[in-house]
């Protein structure tokens, strides 16, 4: 839930698209958080983002998409996905709380060359809330490296998005295709009213 991916003037609106379609997340997405907060939970924040000399950038990333402005070029909120940049960080509406870890990750899955997984394993934590944008890159990709890990992981559609609402849709149902093959997609009412009723030790990704 990063500026750069869903204010204008970020890197989303840069490249042509309609942020207002990922804005739509960010309500349900503020009262899952504040009720897992509420409830004790552990609440694991993500970015995507690059060193500053560009070091962990692979080419074959770099060079994708042929956009118009790429990876490390100046925009408006700073170098684009460079950590420590302003279009870099978490929108205000989600900021993370003091305690609460920030993961930047230089690629799309959240688990890829960061402690992610060790932060979890330490915690004993095996189940997963996952919220973010967008649904059929990082919220995927993330997904399906926590399945393979072992972690059993719920994807509130209400609480991702994706510029393009037909790509929302198909990642979405990718996921819970086959019985969950990679998890279970629901909705957040559903999750805020169970978490009041019997919060687990469970972690919002």
């Amino acid at each position: 839930m990063q500026r750069d991916f869903l204010e204008p003037g970020g890197f989303g609106a840069a490249l042509g698209n309609d942020v207002s379609l990922l804005q739509r997340a960010v309500p349900p997405t503020r009262r899952l958080l504040e009720a897992a907060r509420a409830a004790g939970m552990f609440v694991v924040h993500t970015r995507e983002g690059h060193r500053p000399d560009l070091a962990d950038l692979p080419p074959a990333k770099a060079a994708r998409g042929r956009f118009p402005v790429g990876i490390g070029d100046r925009g408006p909120m700073g170098r684009i996905l460079v950590r420590g940049e302003a279009g870099h960080d978490i929108i205000p509406e989600l900021a993370p709380l003091p305690g609460e870890p920030v993961i930047d990750k230089p690629g799309k899955g959240a688990f890829h060359a960061t402690d992610l997984d060790a932060i979890l394993k330490n915690r004993g934590i095996t189940q997963l809330l996952v919220c973010g944008v967008t649904t059929e890159v990082c919220v995927n990709t993330t997904v399906r490296e926590a399945n393979d890990r072992g972690f059993e992981c719920l994807v509130l559609r209400d609480c991702t998005g994706s510029y393009f609402p037909e790509f929302h849709q198909m990642g979405l149902r990718m996921i819970a295709a086959q019985g969950g093959i990679f998890g279970w997609v629901g909705d957040s009412g559903a999750v805020v009213a169970a978490i009041a009723s019997q919060p687990r030790e469970v972690a919002v990704v």
